[in-house]
């Protein structure tokens, strides 16, 4: 074979290997067989039903350590995943994990206005940081998270399973591509129904509101689906039909945003109806996911007949594999700090702009 024939060869091989995600240290015959050590703080419902299920299925890291404040969890945890008693803390004494080699990860997974307060905690005892979407409740609050992070020199990554499954990263590559021309209008829905009533989601104060749990999906996607970055929140409007549930904070909230090139996005989120759909009209065709945000079953088609179908066993295994490569690797987190501050710049835009009847600048 000629040298350059060679060469390409070889180019091409290992252009195909990034592409599916190889880790090159099993490439080179090196094997990296570490499994970094996760805590979990907050052991509600994602955390028992969902990430640690998850973390018996990873391969890069897995679940060592538990942090709650209820001491009637501690045996069951330990039962059913044999955490170890050094291993279990509680939020007084979450700081001396920094002593604690075993944990190599702390993931928050508390009510969103507790996000900030404990992944600077997590940072400053010298763990990456693992923060559950929405990031936080301000800009501030994101800033003073990915200060913390900076400052410790520490990984932070937020919890947006959605940008780590296959048929959203189709999505964002036709973002980038553009296969069916320039992006005209998307529409990004969001929403399920809340009928608990005491629950933290309707606190003002806990970061509560259809706005920050749901809302941030159809945000989200709305960027990573364009690439872009909005100019303005041209409209925004609250409303709810049970206002005796719901009077500190939004159950359905309808909002417009505008991004460069003339491209307009309009989004719903909502405690008060089931819904979950993603669909960007182009120049020349169009594409849509539905469902586009649920933990399982993400579908979609495009105008030509494409259909997006591809399954992976669990998101949020995903999710943290990718992550924790990430911190084996020393190489770039999918999902960083800014990503979850730039979503909040938004959301609290979009609030202000319900609140006032008027357009808000981003840019």
């Amino acid at each position: 074979m000629k040298r350059r024939s060679f060469i390409n060869k070889s180019l091409v091989g290992v252009g195909a290997m990034a592409t599916l995600g190889c880790d090159f240290s099993k490439v080179k015959g090196q094997p990296n067989t570490k499994k970094l050590g996760v805590a979990l703080v907050g052991l509600g419902y994602y955390s028992r039903d969902l990430l640690a299920p998850a973390l018996q299925l990873t391969s890069h890291c897995e679940l060592r350590g538990i942090v709650t404040g209820s001491p009637w969890k501690i045996p069951i945890w330990q039962e059913k995943y044999g955490i170890e008693d050094k291993n279990v803390y509680n939020y007084e004494n979450m700081s001396s994990i920094a002593n604690n080699d075993d944990i190599d990860i702390i993931y928050i997974v508390l009510p969103t206005g507790m996000h900030s307060e404990y992944s600077v905690k997590a940072a400053n005892a010298g763990k990456h940081v693992w923060c559950e979407k929405p990031m936080a409740r301000t800009v501030q609050e994101c800033q003073a998270i990915i200060d913390a992070c900076q400052k410790n020199r520490v990984k932070l990554s937020i919890g947006y399973r959605m940008q780590h499954e296959p048929n959203t990263q189709t999505i964002i590559q036709y973002g980038k591509t553009k296969p069916y021309g320039l992006q005209q209008e998307i529409n990004a829905e969001a929403g399920y129904f809340e009928g608990r009533t005491g629950h933290w989601k309707l606190l003002k104060a806990m970061g509560g509101g259809a706005m920050y749990d749901m809302g941030v999906y159809p945000v989200n996607a709305m960027r990573y689906a364009t690439g872009l970055e909005p100019v303005a929140v041209e409209v925004a409007t609250h409303s709810t039909n049970r206002p005796e549930i719901f009077s500190e904070v939004d159950e359905t909230t309808d909002f417009t945003l505008s991004f460069p090139d003339g491209i307009i996005a309009t989004g719903r989120t909502s405690f008060g109806m089931g819904i979950n759909t993603l669909t960007v009209k182009c120049a020349e065709g169009w594409y849509e996911l539905s469902p586009f945000q649920s933990y399982s079953g993400i579908r979609g088609k495009t105008s030509d007949g494409t259909i997006l179908n591809e399954s992976i066993p669990n998101q949020q295994a995903r999710q943290m594999d990718n992550d924790a490569l990430a911190i084996l690797n020393n190489s770039e987190v999918l999902v960083p700090g800014d990503e979850g501050l730039n979503d909040i710049k938004i959301v609290e835009a979009i609030y202000k702009s319900a609140a006032t009847g008027s357009r808000v600048p981003l840019l």
